[in-house]
């Protein structure tokens, strides 16, 4: 049972989405270190900077196969040659409405074209796998006798293509299983109906042995089905291994960062709260046995657990995170952190982990002097260079520094970074922005999630400003790291 990946191409075609030649290098090597088997680069005849793109990927010279997607043309078979993929996707229409209406020809010259087409790449030395578009709603005695015909003519195999997402699994294994019959069978499902995943297994179930996906579920209209969902289902579900799987969240975040497309909290594997617990009662069971309200370790998909706070907390909860943050407390102070938490929770606020510890500090009236504390920002970015200085205290001592980048965020950031020197070795985790209220003098909140030294802590903060709101809220949370860590701070610097 093997993935193919069609990010690079179908995932492309969501709106909005467009990938440079070294963004499509950067998701082909993670794509290789998770052990995707084929990937798909792209459609040689879109472009020249397509065939480029195509091209360094094919230079990477990686274990997995590497394959262009063709339209039933020789000329774009021509085309994929010059970028020395190992192979092709034609695709050829196989309902009614794609072979007259769409190409304007007939079922018996459809078969025809495809047995040239298959033969003309296969006298190249390329891997042919045919794709039947629209096969969901063909006719199914048609789709098989498309099948053979593309088999017999030497493609290595042939793929069911749900291809806008209008069939269930019923269907699927009815016509997955006829097609088995004739030769290897591959499957392509998106996402329209919610069914991509369940009409993906069914296929598997009726005997394809290679399933396209794309990584976060990117495509077309509701997108394709997601290869880190197929992934884990075969794994755990069926112990079926398709993938290293410990890489999948990073794998996640490297196409969500380059395509700009965010991953909805709730995504199955890959999502913000697929392994967050806020409720009191889930929390507490989660710490007394990890499997308690997880179906499987997140470090299986290479993630962490996360105690969220909010209105549902409890004081297993408050107690779990107080101690990854090395705050002692006792149980009548636990108690009335806890109240105060979901008292924040209850008002609509997002309780970070300085709420939280501030919290815990009136409580147990343990006072705490800042490590880092912001004086004066000043951004700008009408130039064409983005510039800011920052003046900060550091440990008592007043550093001022200034620093350039992208924007004035960007160029805030590398002032903090100038200002501490060495100790500002923190990572920059998340970073969200949301509008509170509306208008052109808007509030805004910045939220960021700060890492150092295997310790996190999250931080939200409201400015008028985003970039005063972007900065506070990263000083903090430095602060924050900073203070747990116990340690002097070095000079800046120099």
């Amino acid at each position: 049972m093997r993935l193919l990946d069609t990010t690079l191409r179908d995932g492309e075609q969501a709106p909005g989405v467009s990938l440079s030649p070294d963004e499509k290098v950067e998701i082909a090597r993670a794509l290789e270190r998770a052990g995707v088997a084929v990937i798909e680069a792209g459609s040689a005849c879109t472009g020249a900077g397509e065939r480029q793109a195509i091209s360094r990927v094919t230079d990477l010279d990686l274990d997995a196969r590497v394959t262009s997607f063709c339209r039933g043309m020789k000329g774009d078979i021509d085309l994929a040659l010059e970028c020395d993929v190992d192979g092709v996707h034609i695709v050829v229409p196989s309902s009614d409405r794609h072979i007259e209406e769409k190409v304007g020809t007939s079922r018996e010259d459809n078969l025809e074209a495809t047995a040239e087409l298959v033969s003309y790449a296969r006298d190249h030395d390329l891997w042919v796998e045919v794709i039947g578009e629209d096969g969901s709603r063909a006719d199914l005695d048609y789709l098989e006798v498309l099948a053979e015909t593309s088999l017999d003519a030497g493609a290595e195999r042939f793929c069911f293509a749900d291809t806008v997402g209008h069939t269930g699994p019923e269907h699927t294994h009815e016509a997955v299983s006829r097609l088995a019959e004739l030769g290897p069978v591959s499957a392509h499902t998106h996402d329209d109906l919610g069914l991509g995943v369940t009409n993906a297994l069914a296929a598997v179930s009726a005997g394809a042995d290679l399933v396209h996906c794309t990584v976060d579920g990117l495509g077309e209209r509701a997108g394709n089905v997601a290869l880190e969902e197929v992934a884990i289902a075969l794994s755990h579900v069926y112990d079926v291994d398709t993938l290293e799987l410990e890489e999948v969240y990073d794998l996640a975040q490297i196409v969500s960062r380059v395509t700009g497309v965010q991953l909805p909290p709730n995504k199955a594997v890959i999502g913000e709260n697929a392994f967050t617990h806020e409720s009191g009662i889930h929390t507490d069971g989660t710490l007394k046995d990890d499997k308690m309200y997880e179906p499987y370790a997140p470090e299986t998909v290479g993630r962490e657990r996360r105690l969220a706070l909010g209105k549902h907390t409890g004081r297993a909860g408050v107690a779990a995170t107080l101690e990854e943050h090395g705050v002692e407390a006792d149980g009548d102070e636990i108690a009335e952190i806890a109240t105060r938490v979901t008292e924040l929770g209850d008002r609509g606020r997002r309780v970070t982990d300085a709420d939280l510890l501030a919290i815990a500090e009136d409580v147990t009236g343990e006072d705490r002097d800042r490590v880092v504390d912001l004086l004066d920002l000043t951004a700008t970015s009408g130039g064409a260079v983005p510039t800011a200085s920052i003046r900060l205290t550091v440990d008592g001592e007043e550093r001022v520094a200034s620093g350039t980048g992208s924007g004035p965020v960007d160029a805030a950031v590398s002032a903090i970074r100038e200002a501490l020197g060495s100790m500002a070795d923190a990572e920059l985790e998340s970073y969200h922005v949301d509008a509170v209220t509306g208008g052109t003098d808007a509030v805004v909140t910045v939220e960021v999630t700060m890492v150092r030294n295997d310790r996190s802590v999250t931080v939200a903060r409201s400015e008028a400003d985003i970039t005063r709101a972007s900065v506070t809220a990263m000083v903090d949370a430095l602060d924050r790291l900073l203070a747990a860590d116990q340690r002097p701070l070095a000079p800046a610097d120099d």
